[in-house]
Order: C-alpha cells, then structure tokens, then sequence
C-alpha cells in the first residue's frame, strides 16, 4: 500500500502478511530498548573502570535518553515527509555503529558521548515503529493490541537487556555488553527491508527545518539543565543550561505559531485527549525508568547484588509490563483512557511506597513485588496514552504522535532519570560529607581525598584500597551514604506520581466524553 495524505477509511483492519510485519517492527523497538538497558547495568563496573564521578555516571546512563528525546519531533517530522521506512532502516545502521563506538570508548567522556549518538540513532527507528503501527493498521482493537504489544515488548525488552548486559559482565567485562544490540540490529534490517511496505500515508507538507532545530536544542539543555542543576559542582551550568531551554522551548512555540507548515501543530497539541495522556505518560514512563536507575546501583553497591543479579532482579517489572499488557488493552477498549490510566498510576504510587521501605539489608520479596508493580502500572499507562495520542491525530501527521508518545517515553525518562540520579548523587554527597563531619576527622583528611570520597560509589571504593586499615569504615559510610540518595529519589518520584494523578483525574474526561471527542477530531481532520 502507497499513498499520500491517507484517510482513516483507507487503511485496512491489518497490513498483508500482519505478523511478519509486526515481528519486523516489534524486532527495530528491541534493540532500541536494549541500548538503554546495557549501560544503566554497567555503570558501577563503568565507574571502576574510568574512577568517573556520579555525575559522569549518570551522564552515561542518559546519554542515550538525552540523545533519543532531543532528536525525535525533529526526527519524526523527516519520517513523514521523507520514508519512515528509510529513516527506520538508516537509524538501525547508526545503532550498529554508536554501539561499536560505545564499546570500544578510550575514556568516560568518548562513552556519554557514543551513548548520545546511541540515542540518536534510536531516534530515527524507534518512534517510526509506532508510526508504522498506526499507518498500518486502522483504528480498532487490532490497533490497539498491536499497540499494547509494542509498549509490552518495548518494555521487556529494556529490563532483560538488562539481564543480557548482567550475564556478559560475568564472564567478560561491559565493552562487550555495549555489542549485544548489534546482532538484533542486523536481522531488523533485513527484515524491515523485506517486509515493511515504503510510503505508507506520508505527508506532502515541507518540514520546517528551523522549528526541528530549535526543538533539538531545547530538549537537550532541558535534559542536561536537569541533570546537573541538583548535582555536586553543577549548579552554575545546570542553571545556564535551564534559562537555555526555556528560551529554546519559547522560541520553538513561537516558530511553530508562525510556520506554513509547522513541525509540531499546536492546535493537535492543544487537544484534551492528546496533552493529558502526554503529560500522564512522559511522568508515569520516567517514574519507572528513574527507579530502576537508581535501583540497579542500589542492589549492586548496597546489597552486593553481582550485575548479573542486579539485571535478573528487575525482571518482574517485565513481568508486569508483558502480563498486563493484554489485559490494559482489555481495560482501555471497554472502560477508557481515564480510567486504564487511574489504575496504572494507583499502582506506580504503590510500587515507590515499596521502594521507600528498601532497606540495606532488604530481601528479595520486597524488592521484586516493588519492581512488579512499577511495571503492571506501567503497561495501563503507557498502553492508554500511545493509544489517545495516536487516535486523535490525523494519518498525514502520525510521526508527530509517535514522536510524543516516544517523547513522553524518553524524554519522561532522561528527565526522571537526571533528577533522581541528580537527587542520588547529591544525596551520597551530602551524606558522606555529614559522616565525615561526625566522625571529626574532616581536618586530617587532604581535600583531593575528601572530593572522591563524595563523588561516587566507585570514587569511594578507589580510595578504601589506599587506606586498607579504615577500608571497612569508608565502604559502610558509603553505602549508608548511598541509601540515604536513594530514599531521597524514590520520595521524589513518588510526589512527581501524585502530580501525575492530578492531571489524570482532572484532564481526562469519562469515557463517554473521550468518543464524543475522538469523533469530533476524526471530522475535523477528514
């Protein structure tokens, strides 16, 4: 099937040849989810490796986020006017390439930025998935389990990346973990070549460079202004980077009001059933991927989990995302947006009331059944708003719904993930500096040696293997440095879920309201 500017009315229940189709783009979404699981895996044997701070860390583990979430509106706009085919293909040869770069990286700032261009490959592949899904498949239940599938198996396949990333780092060190997507890129490509019909319901609109542009900066100094602004030293930049964002956003609005043809139409935006769902989503997604950030060097440097442990004990969260997936489709087809995502966000609150009772001698129960509920929630979350933003745009411009529903996905994530790994460093830092303090030895300890001793988990151990007699003393105030950053992050992801209710409860309508305006955006659109 080929076409311009298709109606809802031309496209059929399912594409020819369905599953071969879905297993294709279902196949290009694992690998984008893979990247982001190998790294968040590897950061404690990352930091051994460079003595690199928390903050560098965290830069690691959001580089890719940071990459993706920057580039995709830009991204998704090229799809449509361009191919989403060839961008989908052209991003999974990038992601082969930044892999190779990430593995093979000489220090830790070459690493952020290999996971940076990561980022940006999967910008090119990973929205264009969704697309493709609403480009192909009309709206009805077909649609939306294919799309609760995606969610699902986007889902899974970031948590047992996770595990995949933990079994290599027993047997080898983390380059290799940075190669595990390759392999998956490769059949993709071959696949997406040979299944995927090209020009399906693409735009003839010319896309504005300019807006895609300032769009990209934007994003990118919100996301580093974030993660820096809370982070030891980091103040003065992060907030430059912040002001940066604001004017960039403020600029990005005001091209947008003003261009023929704008990248991101505000007046589809500005829909309730597409700014509620975004808005819900990008702050139920990022809940889940700050807390597994955070709790993967929580388990690894607090409860001396190995990585392969520490990726097989997020497992549940996949669990709940692939167990609930059919069943959030079930809830949405029959009860509705708003409440398929009141159920998700009453379940996330729950899992970060778990998370805030993690101890550091914990068992496993607790911390599982936390990672359990986070990923159940999830799935009715994510699942009901890919599906609202999708529905309520039209064909011509479904790159821009795929991209926010990747938007809210990555952007929600790298945000989440700089403020909570921001909060966790701060939190180490400020904790250790207490124990020194108390400890009264603040005065016989060098300054060099005080700075690493707050920098990182990894920093600290570098310098217990210099000072073997108070080797015991420095790792216990760095693990109770460590937990005391970690509570602090889940108490704030728990308060960004309560915001996230509201909007919830106050900005979606009941379901009978939700089809009213579904058919009123489909006429309008025709």
């Amino acid at each position: 099937m080929t076409g311009k500017n298709q109606s809802p009315s031309d496209i059929p229940d399912a594409p020819d040849r369905e599953r071969t189709v879905l297993a294709a783009l279902l196949l290009a979404a694992i690998v984008c989810n893979v990247n982001f699981a190998a790294a968040t895996v590897s950061l404690p044997d990352i930091g051994a490796s460079f003595d690199a701070s928390q903050t560098n860390l965290n830069l690691v583990g959001l580089g890719t986020g940071l990459g993706l979430s920057m580039s995709v509106l830009y991204f998704g706009a090229l799809a449509d006017r361009y191919g989403r085919k060839q961008l989908l293909l052209l991003g999974m040869a990038f992601t082969v390439l930044a892999s190779l770069l990430s593995a093979f990286a000489p220090s830790v700032e070459i690493l952020i930025l290999a996971r940076i261009l990561t980022g940006l490959a999967a910008g090119m592949s990973y929205p264009t998935t969704l697309s493709l899904i609403t480009a192909l498949w009309a709206d009805g239940p077909k649609r939306t389990g294919a799309i609760a599938l995606w969610a699902g198996v986007g889902g899974m396949a970031s948590v047992s990346g996770g595990v995949l990333a933990g079994a290599v780092l027993a047997i080898s060190s983390w380059h290799v973990a940075f190669l595990l997507s390759i392999p998956f890129a490769i059949v993709a490509i071959f696949l997406v070549a040979s299944a995927i019909p090209s020009h399906v319901g693409e735009s003839i609109e010319p896309v504005d460079h300019l807006g895609g542009i300032l769009s990209t900066i934007g994003i990118a100094a919100l996301v580093l202004g974030i993660g820096l602004v809370f982070a030891p030293g980091g103040q003065g930049v992060g907030i430059t980077l912040l002001v940066l964002a604001v004017l960039g956003i403020a600029l990005f609005g005001w091209r947008q009001l003003r261009a023929p043809n704008p990248l991101y139409d505000l007046a589809i935006a500005g829909r309730r059933m597409f700014w509620a769902p975004a808005l819900a989503g990008t702050i139920a997604f990022g809940s889940l991927i700050g807390a597994m950030f955070v709790g993967e060097q929580y388990m690894q440097n607090i409860l001396g989990y190995s990585p392969l442990g520490a990726g097989a004990a997020v497992v549940p969260a996949a669990l709940g995302l692939v167990l609930m997936a059919p069943v959030s489709a079930r809830t949405l087809n029959t009860s509705g947006t708003r409440k398929s995502m009141l159920v998700g966000y009453t379940l996330i609150l729950l899992a970060f009331l778990t998370m805030l009772a993690w101890r550091e001698h914990t068992g496993y129960l607790l911390i599982g059944t936390g990672f359990f509920i986070i990923g159940a929630g999830a799935a009715f979350v994510v699942t009901a708003s890919s599906r609202s933003l999708t529905s309520c745009t039209p064909i011509r411009r479904v790159g821009m719904a795929s991209a926010t529903s990747d938007l809210q996905n990555d952007l929600g994530g790298s945000i989440m993930q700089a403020l909570l790994g921001a909060v966790l460093a701060g939190g180490f830092a400020g904790q250790f500096k207490e124990i020194i303090h108390k400890s009264g030895a603040e005065h016989h300890i060098s300054h060099e040696v005080t700075r690493a001793l707050q920098a990182s988990f990894a920093s600290a151990e570098h310098v217990a293997l210099g000072f073997p007699r108070f080797s015991g003393d420095i790792l216990e105030a760095a693990r109770q440095s460590l937990l005391a950053g970690s509570l602090e992050a889940y108490l704030i992801g728990a308060v960004a879920i309560v915001g996230g209710l509201f909007v919830v409860s106050f900005g979606l309508p009941a379901q009978k309201k939700e089809l009213e305006l579904r058919e009123e955006y489909a006429q309008s659109d025709d």
